[in-house]
This record gives C-alpha cells, structure tokens and sequence, in this order.
C-alpha cells in the first residue's frame, strides 16, 4: 500500500519519504526484505549492492510503479524517477519530454492568472504560493541550462527514436532536473555523462532542497553526494543497513564486518562440532548400559553424567538459536586466460561523416591497452564499432589478425526467453552470475545481471582483442574493481571508452587517444545507424 500526498508541501523541511517492513519478491524469493528508513529533505541517500539486490526494485516502490508485496511507502512531495532504460513512443519528440517536464509550472501560471483576474484573494494566495514554492516562472531557463549542460539540446521537433540511449537519457535527465521535484529517484544517472555533465549533475544534486535516493556504482558520485549510504548486500543479522561518512569509510567498514562475520561463523561452528560430540559420546554411554567403575558414589556418578548431557544440550540448542548464518560466498570475478601474439590491429586515419574524425593511425599488439576519450558525441562508440568491424568507415581501413569483441554500451539479447545457461554456461564459473541466475531466462534478470551475462558471452569466445564501450555501465562496484584489474593483468589488446572518473584514474599510465566532435549537427550515434548490437550466439564451453 503507497500513501500520498500530492499537493506539494510548502514548507521543505516537511519533505520526506519513509517506508514500513517494505517488501516485494519474485519466482526467486524476496529481493527487498522488510526495509524501514525515513529519508528527510536536505538528505542523499545512495544505494548500494552487487547486481540482482533489489537496486531498481527499490526505487520503483518508491516511485509507486511497482505494488509491495507488504509494507507501505509514505511520500510527502512531488516526486521525479529516472530509470536506467527510458521507454517511449516511436512519435515521441524531445519537445514533448520538454512540455511534460514544465508542465505544472505553466498550470502553476495559468492558475495565478484565472485567480488574478477576476481577482479571488484565498484562490490567489494559494496559486502565488504554488507557483513560488515550484519556482514556475524560473522553469524554462533551468530547462534550457540543464539540457545545455548535458549536451541535451537537440532540436525540439527531434524524434527520441532518432537519438542513441545515452543521448535519450541524458535530454530525460535534463527534463527531471527542470522538474524541481521535491523526491529525486535517480538509476544510475552516470552512465552516459562525460566529465562536464557529471559536474553538473553532481552540484545540482548537492543544492537539491529535497530527498534525493541515488542507485550509482560511480564511487566519485556517492563520495561527492550522498549523505549515507543503504547496503543491500548480505549482512550477520540478516537486515539491511545505512552508512554515514561516504563511500571509502563504508568500504572499509564492510570488510571489516565480512571478517568478523567469517571469525564468529568458524567459531561458532567449531563449538557447535564439539558440543555435539561431546552430546553423542554421552548418549552413547547411557544407552550401552554403561556403569561407572566399583566403589562409592556410583549412583551419584551416573546421574551426575546424565545431567551434563543435558547441561551440554541446552547448551548446543542455544548456540543453535544464536548462530550467524553462512557468510555467503561473493561473485569473485574470475577472467579467463586471454592468450594474444604479435600485432593483433591497425587502423589508419578513419572518418565516419558526422560522426568520428581519427586524424591519427591506431595500432595493438598483445597485452597493449588503450584509452579512448572525448566528450559526449566525439565518435568514442563509433570508433569502436568501426575498429570492431561493425560499421565500415568512408575512409580509412582497419585490419585485425584474431579474434576480436566489442562490448557495447547496452547490452541486447535476440532470444530473451533463452536462460543465461543456454547462452552461457560459463558465467557461474566466471564468477558473473550465480548458479540459481544461469537457470533464469533472460527477460527476468537485472539490468546489471544482464550486463555480466553479457561480458560472459563475450569473454568466453576468448578474444585476441577487447573493446569497452563504457564497460562500468549497469555493473556492480565490486565487479568495477575486478574487472578494472583483470584489464590491466590481459595479455590480449584492450581498448577502453570509459566516462567513469575512477576507471579513467586507474587506467592513467595507458596510452590515450582522444576525440573531438566532428559535427554538433549531427542528431543520433552509431546505435541507431548498425542497430542494437545482439548478443546472439552462445559462448565457448
């Protein structure tokens, strides 16, 4: 049950959003379990967990676009949701995502003129009101500076199924933060945003006057934000729990938990084997008939046995109803062995018109790595998809010796009733999903699961040559952390197209090549030119 109130609160210390017992699961049980938090204005809360947690489940419980299976949702304020993956009509243009987002402001507007004239004093208190607290009149040119910042400002007659998905999400963005909603409900807002963008976004979520709940794998972003953090990753008690002090103290107070959860678990199981046993050996003593040697005290003797069987069995029942249950095991990512020789691709000069000028020869050879940058629109993926061999280029050759994969910015697969299994077996042993998602289909798992079962398939073909299109989007931090060493250890090539700050910092000492945006005209990427990139055979066994 969701309970709102929808006329905005003119106070913005009354903003918040809590929860009760909030749950809601699936085929494979409950994936949000029983979460109580009450988050106020002024507060940033970043959520936090390994792919398939709940993550996106949450903030559309928040946002009331899915239904808990028990527990209610309180909201006091208006409310603005972004998701990850923008949904929308094949007419829809970027002037209507723009008209939907000013929208109350020009009711706001319209309703202090009706009031004004004739003038009805009580109507017009309110409308005045209204319209100050939404800060109407202010609407547009924060529309026109968002969409600016974003490198959103296409023409408005422009159709959404003409832009790729990150230049999709990022007028969408723009649209949200034009809103002024009092609840911001962001899903990974990072991952298609280059350096100016995220500085932007960063500082308007900071000024934000309401709630803002936050679903990023960007460790920069949650440092730079967030108020606290809320883990849904396994915890001893079973619940979840909130972090202050930003993203690095979390870190190290989660491995500091998962090592005393681990210590007690192996002594707890250890005092539980020895009290069972110590328990065995006396019951088997009484039920052999067995006595106590001649002499005094023989009755005393067994019953005294008796009664420390019964004193050591209490004990163990105890110990049974206190016990911390089985850290579970974590996906370690574990890359295969990418074995690579010689010079495994070369591409001269390269242009795409409207879309990427290379105005220098690129050249890798086994275990060299390449950083590719630029801002938003520059060529990155098309460069990409040319070097892969997915978009032939009007100048320019590219030649590769080998095998080489791309994984694209989005992950798509043609068959989405197939299970993880059929397209993969490996995963599980690449340490991407777990044994319980192989036999899901892929229409059920997350947006991050898909991700992973993407880079399985991909991996699992042992390529010769990698290219990343944004490889951090939709993934997990940890799995960030794996796959960013397992980058720098490959012996195959790698290039890499990366807006995430701390992979770019990681991968500082690679070669770089950056790109300048040959056109500011030119309104779609290489997504909408080859189409989604499908995963669809199966990987390697």
């Amino acid at each position: 049950m969701i309970s709102r109130t929808q006329k905005r609160i003119p106070v913005r210390s009354h903003v918040h959003l809590t929860t009760h017992d909030l749950t809601k699961g699936y085929e494979t049980g409950p994936v949000v379990d029983g979460i109580s938090l009450t988050v106020s204005a002024g507060q940033r809360l970043g959520v936090i967990g390994e792919n398939g947690r709940g993550k996106t489940t949450l903030l559309r419980l928040l946002a009331g676009d899915l239904a808990p299976d028990q527990g209610t949702v309180a909201l006091h304020g208006s409310l603005s949701l972004v998701r990850q993956e923008m949904p929308f009509r094949p007419d829809e243009t970027v002037g209507d995502l723009l008209s939907e987002a000013l929208r109350e402001s020009r009711l706001a507007l319209s309703e202090l003129d009706s009031a004004a004239e004739p003038f009805d004093e009580r109507r017009y208190e309110r409308a005045l009101a209204h319209a100050e607290d939404i800060e109407a009149w202010d609407a547009g040119r924060r529309a026109e500076i968002a969409l600016d910042a974003l490198d959103a400002d296409h023409d408005r007659s422009t159709r959404l199924e003409h832009l790729s998905v990150g230049q999709r999400y990022r007028v969408r963005l723009a649209c949200l933060l034009a809103e002024r909603a009092d609840v911001l409900l962001l899903d990974e807002p990072t991952n298609h945003l280059d350096a100016g963008a995220l500085a932007f976004l960063t500082e308007r979520l900071r000024q934000h006057h309401g709630v803002v709940v936050l679903v990023s794998h960007d460790r920069a972003l949650l440092d730079d934000v967030c108020t606290q953090l809320l883990d849904l990753d396994p915890a001893p008690d079973g619940q979840v729990h909130l972090h202050g002090g930003g993203y690095r103290a979390f870190q190290e107070a989660k491995r500091a938990e998962r090592r005393r959860w681990e210590q007690r678990f192996a002594q707890e199981e250890a005092e539980h084997d020895e009290l069972t046993g110590k328990v065995d050996r006396a019951r088997s003593r009484l039920q052999d008939g067995w006595r106590p040697p001649k002499g005094a005290f023989k009755h005393k003797r067994t019953t005294r046995a008796a009664n420390k069987m019964r004193t050591v069995a209490r004990r163990l029942e105890e110990l049974g109803d206190q016990r911390v249950s089985a850290p579970p095991p974590p996906l370690r990512f574990t890359p295969p062995e990418l074995e690579a020789d010689g010079d495994l691709l070369h591409a001269t000069p390269l242009e795409v018109p409207g879309r990427l000028r290379l105005t220098e020869p690129i050249s890798l050879g086994a275990g060299e790595k390449l950083l590719v940058t630029g801002q938003n629109g520059a060529g990155k993926s098309t460069l990409l998809a040319v070097l892969a061999g997915r978009l032939t280029p009007t100048t320019g050759t590219v030649a590769h010796t080998g095998r080489v994969a791309l994984l694209a910015q989005e992950s798509a697969f043609e068959d989405e009733d197939a299970t993880a299994a059929r397209l993969c077996p490996r995963a599980a042993e690449l340490g991407l999903l777990t044994a319980a998602d192989l036999t899901r289909p892929v229409s059920r798992l997350s947006t991050g699961q898909r991700r992973r079962l993407d880079l399985a398939v991909l991996l699992s073909r042992g390529p010769h040559v990698l290219l990343l299109d944004e490889p951090t989007n939709h993934l997990s931090i940890a799995l960030v952390d794996d796959l960013t060493e397992a980058l720098r250890e490959t012996r195959a090539a790698v290039a890499v197209a990366t807006h995430d700050r701390r992979m770019r910092t990681d991968f500082g000492s690679w070669r770089s090549v950056t790109l300048n945006s040959p056109s500011r005209s030119h309104e779609s990427s290489v997504a909408s030119e080859v189409g989604p990139l499908l995963s669809t055979g199966r990987c390697a066994r």
